[in-house]
C-alpha cells in the first residue's frame, strides 16, 4: 500500500515558525512532524510516499534528501504554483496511485500511535469507498454518522453550519484509506477540500464510513501550545 502526507498548508496556527519554515519541519522531540510520520507509515509497511508541497517547497525537499527519505521511497507533488488544499491535492497525486485499489492520506500535523493495520483490516473487510479515522475529543467541527457508522454530515461547532444530516458526533483524525473507485467518482477541479469530496459522495449515495480509535494517544501540533505539549507524548 502506498500514502500521501498533505503538507503544502501554509500553517498560520503554527506562527511565527511558519513565518520562515513548513509546518512539516517543526520540531517534535529530535525529529520533525515529517520524519515521524515517514517513520510512522513504516512501521505499517507503507514506504512509497509522495508529499504535496507549497510553503517553503524547497526546504522540504531538502530534509527528504538530506535524509534520504528516512528509509522511504519519497516522491513530492509539487504545488508551488497554487496550493490546492487537501482534495485538490491528492486529485493532482492521482496518477501515484493508479496501480493501487485503496491508499492512505494523512495530514502532516497529526501524531498519534494509533494502529494503522486495524483500520486497514476494517477498510477491506467492509468495502466503503473511503474510512475515516475518528475520535472522542472536543474539536469545533465534527463529522456525523448513522448508527452504521456511516458518514451522513458533518458540522462547524462555532458558527452552527450543518452540512448534511445530523447524526453521532466525532472528531476526524485527519487519517484515511481512499479507493480508486472515489477518485474517480469526485466532479470537483482545482482548489477543494476532501471533506467536501466526502460529503458529495454521501449526497450520492456511496458508503463512507468512520473507523473509531478513541483511546489512543492523538495531537495536532497546528498551534504552538500542542507543538510543545506533543513533546511530552513523543520521543525519538
Amino acid at each position: 500500500m502506498k500514502a500521501m502526507i498533505l503538507a503544502a498548508g501554509l500553517g498560520t496556527r503554527l506562527a511565527p515558525f511558519t513565518n520562515n519554515h513548513p509546518k512539516a519541519l517543526a520540531k517534535v522531540g529530535d525529529r520533525t512532524v515529517m520524519e515521524w510520520n515517514i517513520r510512522y507509515l513504516q512501521s505499517f509497511g507503507i514506504r512509497d510516499v509522495i508529499v504535496n508541497v507549497h510553503h517553503f517547497a524547497e526546504q522540504i525537499e531538502k530534509a527528504i534528501a538530506d535524509a534520504s527519505g528516512w528509509g522511504s521511497n519519497v516522491s513530492i507533488s509539487d504545488e508551488r504554483h497554487v496550493v490546492l488544499e487537501t482534495g485538490g491535492g491528492v486529485l493532482k497525486a492521482a496518477s501515484f496511485f493508479e496501480n493501487e485499489k485503496a491508499f492512505v492520506v494523512m495530514n502532516v500535523d497529526v501524531l498519534t500511535n494509533f494502529n494503522l493495520t486495524k483500520m486497514i483490516e476494517f477498510h477491506e473487510r467492509n468495502a466503503p469507498i473511503v474510512s475515516l479515522a475518528v475520535m472522542h475529543r472536543t474539536s469545533s467541527r465534527y463529522l456525523l454518522f448513522n448508527k452504521e457508522n456511516e458518514l451522513v454530515g458533518w458540522k462547524n461547532e462555532k458558527t452552527g453550519e450543518l452540512k448534511g444530516s445530523r447524526g453521532k458526533a466525532f472528531a476526524f483524525s485527519g487519517i484515511q484509506i481512499l479507493t480508486q473507485e472515489f477518485i474517480h467518482s469526485i466532479k470537483r477541479e482545482g482548489k477543494f477540500s476532501l471533506i467536501d469530496a466526502y460529503l458529495d459522495a454521501v449526497f450520492a449515495k456511496q458508503k463512507i464510513l468512520g473507523f473509531d480509535h478513541t483511546g489512543d494517544v492523538f495531537t495536532d501540533i497546528g498551534k504552538p501550545e500542542t507543538l510543545a505539549a506533543a513533546s511530552s507524548l513523543f520521543s525519538s
